[in-house]
């Protein structure tokens, strides 16, 4: 892991915090919002209530699991199937997680806060932590994390009760693109990311091997796809860097 950078920025944890938030103001978080307004939009779609979609937006934060949850509970099925194809499309989302926890580990240890930060971890927050959070004094990551997902969360919120009002307005087609913005934002994100031939590796292989998993179920298909794909690039660039 690359050593914290040392910046005059913000030293409280309040500043840090302000400044993590209004780093959700961003493209990234313009793409949520416009995906969450397609989820908004087929909550109403199918006649699910309000109040249970944005409780879904707050407490899952993943849109893949949320239509799961949604889609399930539309055509009557048992909430165990339902609980068990949700967790399994959550499951993907570990990696993402761990691979954050090492910048978020500072002088002082907060299990309470680190499990929160955990929470907050989804597609956007992973692909701007490990952007943002390397440049950053040890002291400054967490409340910068908490601040972010806060601040994308409340940006998710807003665009499905958005999308959930404005559905009467909304054509279905509309509603359909807005969702999968979500999944090029991220694939953008990571393509700008990329730096070393491990992270190119990876992102062929998931591109690659993506149409052979996408009928699974459940969130199988991006399970296999990520860590098949990971782990052969994994191999592949440790066997690069061992060369002369």
């Amino acid at each position: 892991m690359p050593p914290p950078a040392s910046s005059p920025a913000p030293s409280s944890s309040s500043r840090w915090f302000l400044t993590g938030a209004r780093a959700a103001l961003s493209v990234p978080g313009l793409v949520l919002f416009a995906g969450y307004i397609g989820f908004g939009g087929l909550l109403t779609g199918i006649d699910f209530p309000f109040v249970a979609g944005l409780l879904s937006t707050l407490l899952i934060w993943a849109l893949p699991a949320q239509i799961i949850l949604i889609g399930g509970l539309a055509t009557g099925t048992g909430l165990v199937p339902i609980a068990l194809a949700v967790t399994l499309s959550s499951l993907r989302l570990m990696p993402m997680v761990l691979s954050l926890a090492p910048y978020l580990r500072g002088t002082r240890r907060s299990l309470a806060r680190e499990l929160l930060c955990a929470h907050f971890v989804a597609m956007t927050v992973w692909a701007e932590g490990h952007r943002l959070l390397p440049r950053m004094p040890l002291e400054g990551r967490i409340p910068f994390q908490l601040g972010l997902g806060c601040g994308l969360t409340t940006i998710s919120l807003s665009g499905t009760a958005a999308g959930f009002f404005m559905a009467a307005e909304l054509p279905v087609w509309l509603a359909v693109g807005l969702l999968f913005l979500t999944p090029i934002s991220f694939s953008l994100l990571m393509i700008r990311g990329a730096r070393e031939a491990t992270d190119w590796i990876a992102l062929a292989l998931g591109f690659l091997t993506a149409p052979l998993v996408a009928g699974l179920s459940g969130g199988m298909d991006l399970m296999l796809c990520g860590i098949g794909g990971g782990t052969v690039a994994y191999l592949v660039g440790r066997r690069l860097r061992r060369r002369p």
